[in-house]
């Protein structure tokens, strides 16, 4: 019998493996999520379609989102579930490219079905799809198409653009949207600032906050559904926007404009700091809107008080870090299936299935935990001075918020779910129990009709895994930063396949170089080339 000549051998094994060589490097790859995918299709009741329908959703993510594989299974299928979500408010416009917050025609929404008070989370969330399309069209939206609606609720605009920036720079982009980001910041300054023009006055319920125990308690006790007030989120929002605003003023080289802007962000951090700060309950509480020299701000702690190092805005003062011991205590904010809203000692803190649906005086808002979460990794990353927190605490409270996207029906089936306001002590979602059986034991056209809290694109979750937990933090300057806040105990974990400015990045943590064979140790690699690495889980930067 005659040999094969191994050059023809070789050639049938190039034949077989689809005539080409094979990747050299590989690591994790779309099929990985593809049954999360199909489990999450499979249990959906898909009542509204919009541009990417359930068939469409693997197909649009495997080539759109970053992979990720870690050892916690509960966060991870989560983190494939929200993009999952995620996709199905991505509204096809003749504006362009849109993001919703509630699939079903709302009557409050604006142009589109749009709501811009949860916006900021949106371009956060969606600054990670490799497709910029999206994210882009929609702050064009915002910017140019939608009206006065940029400023129906607070929007931290400027600050979710430079962080859409930080991943998809285009400088083009930023030169024209300037001008209107400046516009935008003046009419906030001509409707909402007080009256000594210091600081930014708002309704509870124009920051999606409806029935606030701050806005009754200025409302004599009286529970009420929009109280005006200096509120430390809406001058968060302001500070976090002109602070940006400086930022992409400098990079168009217009200096004037950013020193304005920088002067504009210090004077709202000082007056936060000296008129914000409640010495007596060691946080940031609301102020009276008419307040005086004399006023002081009032004694309730809300979560709220959190929003400031969402911004990096407080000073690293031992004295601001105290507001953080509340966290994890049952007295303050922490709860069985959620963060509260309000401090759980409070005489009017309360779960209530009575009155308005949406009440900010009790249940857990994933819109909330999503900004204390964001503060909390700022503060771990950023700040010396950190309170009695730490890294097991944020691991601890992204794993509660994961375990909360469930539901279970009649027959005890649990399916993945996210909604609108969590009972923090059954897991239940508030408004869903009362709103499918509010006009006539049904649900209310006027209210949203069918399961208008389903799917519910009021928060994020992956840009928390992302850049908090994973700790994958882009720089307008190239610069790459790998911090992250994982449990010490983890062997192992990997970011594949993020788009960073044409660039594919890929972050793999592996203790005996066993798991993904590349090597041990924290390792960054561009393009699949290794360029930053360490031996044990800690900070990494590399600057291309």
């Amino acid at each position: 019998m005659k040999r094969i000549p191994l050059i023809i051998l070789f050639g049938l094994f190039i034949l077989l493996m689809g005539c080409k060589e094979p990747d050299p490097f590989k690591v994790l790859e779309a099929s990985y999520f593809y049954e999360y995918i199909e489990a999450f299709n499979e249990n959906d009741n898909e009542l509204y379609k919009q541009y990417l329908p359930n068939d469409s959703a693997f197909a649009f993510l495997s080539q759109n989102i970053p992979i990720i594989e870690i050892p916690d299974k509960e966060i991870e299928e989560i983190y494939y579930f929200r993009w999952w979500t995620f996709r199905k408010h991505i509204k096809q416009s003749e504006d362009g490219f849109v993001i919703t917050e509630f699939l079903p025609k709302v009557p409050w929404s604006g142009k589109h079905n749009t709501i811009n008070c949860p916006a900021g989370h949106h371009i956060y969330e969606g600054r990670w799809l490799r497709d910029p399309i999206y994210i882009a069209d929609y702050i064009d939206f915002w910017l140019n198409k939608s009206g006065d609606g940029i400023r129906k609720y607070g929007f931290w605009v400027a600050d979710a653009i430079l962080a859409f920036q930080k991943v998809h720079r285009n400088d083009s982009l930023i030169a024209s949207q300037l001008d209107l980001l400046v516009d935008n910041y003046k009419e906030w300054e001509q409707t909402r600032l007080d009256s000594n023009k210091m600081l930014f006055w708002q309704l509870d319920g124009l920051e999606g906050m409806e029935v606030s125990v701050s806005g009754r308690i200025l409302n004599g006790g009286k529970p009420i559904g929009g109280m005006e007030a200096i509120r430390p989120s809406m001058n968060s929002y302001m500070f976090g926007d002109a602070r940006a605003i400086a930022t992409l003023a400098k990079l168009t080289k217009k200096q004037s404009l950013a020193q304005d802007f920088d002067a504009k962000a210090q004077l709202i951090k000082q007056e936060i700091q000296q008129r914000l700060w409640n010495e007596e309950l060691d946080f940031f509480t609301v102020l009276p809107r008419a307040y005086s020299e004399a006023s002081k701000p009032i004694n309730v702690r809300e979560l709220i008080g959190y929003t400031p190092w969402y911004f990096n805005l407080p000073d690293d003062r031992i004295n601001y870090s105290i507001a953080w011991n509340k966290l994890m205590d049952t007295k303050g904010f922490y709860a069985p299936y959620g963060l509260t809203v309000c401090e759980r000692s409070h005489p009017f803190f309360e779960i209530n299935y009575t009155g308005h649906e949406c009440q900010w005086n009790g249940p857990s808002w994933p819109y909330a935990t999503t900004q204390t979460l964001k503060g909390l990794s700022n503060l771990l990353n950023n700040y010396s001075h950190q309170g009695n927190v730490s890294k097991e605490d944020y691991y601890q409270l992204l794993l509660q918020y994961a375990k909360s996207h469930v539901i279970i029906d009649e027959d005890g089936k649990q399916q993945k779910w996210i909604d609108e306001n969590l009972n923090p002590f059954t897991g239940d979602w508030i408004s869903r129990t009362r709103l499918k059986t509010w006009e006539n034991r049904t649900w209310s056209q006027a209210k949203g009709g069918e399961e208008r809290g389903k799917d519910y694109n009021h928060s994020g979750f992956c840009d928390l895994v992302i850049a908090d937990f994973l700790g994958l933090k882009l720089g307008l300057d190239n610069s790459i930063e790998v911090n992250a806040l994982v449990p010490e105990t983890w062997d192992w974990f990997c970011l594949d396949k993020v788009n960073y400015r044409g660039r594919e990045l890929t972050v793999i943590w592996d203790r005996t170089g066993k798991k993904y064979q590349k090597g041990k140790g924290l390792m960054l690699y561009i393009d699949g080339e290794l360029k930053a690495k360490a031996l044990h889980i800690e900070q990494l930067k590399y600057s291309l």
